[in-house]
This record gives C-alpha cells, sequence and structure tokens, in this order.
C-alpha cells in the first residue's frame, strides 16, 4: 500500500509485511503487530486451526502434515502445535483457519505471529 493513498481511513499507517495477506480492517498501537508495529516477518509460513485462544495476546494453533518414513516407504500423519502472537486488530475465535509467520522469538514459546484468518468457524 503507497502512503498517501486514502483510500481507507487507517492506509497511511498500515505496513505492508511483503506477503500477499488481506490487511486488518482496525489499527491499532501495539508495537509487536506486524501491520502497525515493527516486528518483521520472515521465515516460515504456516497454515492451521485455532484450537487456544486462552491466553492474552497468544494464540495456540495445531497443524497436521505428513512424514515420509523410509524403512516402511510410507507416510505417516502427524501433527504440531505452535504458540503465535496475536496482534490486537485481528479477531479470531476458535476453529478459525489462520496463516501465521515466523518472526523473531517474542517470549520462551513464541516465535510466529499470526497474519490472517483464512476460514471463520460459526460466524
Amino acid at each position: 500500500m503507497v502512503e498517501g493513498d486514502n483510500a481507507t481511513s487507517n492506509s497511511s499507517k498500515v505496513r505492508s509485511v511483503g506477503l500477499q495477506v488481506t490487511l486488518p480492517s482496525r489499527s491499532c498501537n501495539d508495537i509487536k503487530c506486524p501491520f502497525h508495529g515493527r516486528l518483521s516477518i520472515r521465515g516460515k509460513l504456516f497454515t492451521g486451526i485455532v484450537v487456544s485462544k486462552k491466553a492474552k495476546k497468544m494464540v495456540v494453533i495445531e497443524r497436521y502434515y505428513q512424514q515420509y518414513i523410509k524403512k516402511y516407504k510410507r507416510y505417516e500423519r502427524r501433527r504440531s502445535k505452535i504458540h503465535a502472537y496475536l496482534p490486537e486488530c485481528i479477531d479470531v475465535e476458535e476453529g478459525d483457519e489462520v496463516l501465521i509467520g515466523e518472526c523473531r522469538p517474542l517470549s520462551k514459546t513464541v516465535a510466529f505471529a499470526l497474519l490472517e484468518v483464512r476460514k471463520s468457524h460459526g460466524r
């Protein structure tokens, strides 16, 4: 988004994260927000399902993937849970499919930030 555009009220404050994601409709004053703060997104991108939103400013994402087992020449299903930072400007509920991106470590277990809600569950 080019600064100086006045398509939306918060367009001049929204930063591009370098990915094709939908920008949040609300603005926030969060310093750790990838869109309105200084947090840079680099590295891996994952999609997953939100399984917990109990912690303040954090969500738990569960993602399923397949791992190849060379001995048996087959794939096995695996899952992992990833803790991700939740910016104030994004609304998310449990069961939503989301996109998260890798960032610098924000705490002991959080090194990803939520970027976009792909599919809303029950809204």
